[in-house]
């Protein structure tokens, strides 16, 4: 689906892409990660069609350069920083479902799933919503389409646990029609949600590797953290993942998103010396309630 070849990009003295060869395929859940400067926004944007580069980019074998609007058209992009679009809310929707001809009722059903309203801010200007809600709302447009390519840098970032569960819902729904590629500085934020990792360094591909596909995207974990003693730094926390204490503080419940794990478990780490113990297990209710929804 997707093709670099012999890829490079220079600005000025600066070489950021070197040489870079990739092909990507539908079905391919790929974390693009890297250090800051590696190259990872650079390529994207050279994907996107937005940077002239050396090489070629195809898509279904199309230049994104010459061919943008029928690329752009199989695209769902999620930035990292929101634009700084003045354009209301439900203006916003009516323009992006009209470029790629799509329902602009489904990016609002989509954005009521994250928990957004995009009816109740109809009339707000986009760069008036939170960071949280800006981020729900290009989620919402780029998922709310019938986009065969997912490129999304660092997109669960400003999200709630509850919202992200249900990103990762969405995700899972298009896993087997879409591609994506899903950027990140950090490999553990996005390890789970993935089945390839492609590692830029100063520009040159250092890792590209399959790995084990064995999350489901939908799913949940019960959770249970005990603590020798309480403490007001983990409760503090803990409750930013939804987490009710038992009163005591020294007992915590609650839900985490299966691709959340490795994240959850990285908050936890920090608080080692106070665990006294950690228990997950599958929510078969959610899971339950998924297959229903399907079916």
């Amino acid at each position: 689906m997707i093709q670099f070849e012999k890829v490079s990009k220079r600005f000025r003295r600066t070489e950021v892409l070197k040489q870079v060869d990739l092909t990507i395929e539908r079905g391919h859940r790929i974390a693009l990660v890297g250090s800051n400067g590696a190259g990872k926004t650079t390529l994207i944007r050279c994907l996107l069609g937005e940077y002239t580069c050396d090489g070629r980019v195809l898509v279904d074998g199309l230049d994104p350069r010459s061919h943008r609007r029928e690329v752009l058209s199989k695209v769902g992009f999620v930035p990292q920083l929101p634009p700084p679009l003045k354009m209301p809310v439900g203006q916003l929707i009516r323009f992006a479902a009209s470029l790629c001809n799509a329902d602009p009722e489904r990016m609002r059903e989509v954005a009521q799933r994250l928990g957004l309203s995009a009816d109740q801010f109809h009339n707000q200007p986009f760069v008036k919503l939170s960071g949280g809600q800006k981020q729900k709302l290009l989620i919402a447009i780029a998922l709310g389409r019938d986009s065969e390519l997912l490129v999304m840098d660092e997109p669960a970032a400003n999200l709630d646990p509850e919202a992200r569960h249900i990103f990762f819902q969405l995700l899972a729904e298009k896993q087997e029609t879409s591609a994506m590629l899903i950027s990140s500085h950090r490999l553990d934020e996005v390890a789970t949600l993935v089945n390839r990792v492609i590692e830029l360094d100063q520009g040159n591909v250092v890792l590209d590797d399959r790995v084990a596909d064995l999350v489901d995207l939908s799913s949940r974990l019960r959770c249970r953290v005990s603590l020798i003693r309480p403490e007001n730094a983990f409760a503090r926390a803990i409750s930013e993942w939804g987490f009710k204490g038992d009163g005591e503080g020294r007992i915590w419940d609650g839900v985490v998103a299966g691709p959340d794990r490795l994240r959850f478990l990285g908050v936890l780490s920090r608080y080692a010396a106070l665990l006294a113990g950690i228990e997950m297990h599958e929510d078969e209710g959610a899971a339950a309630g998924v297959a229903a929804a399907d079916g």
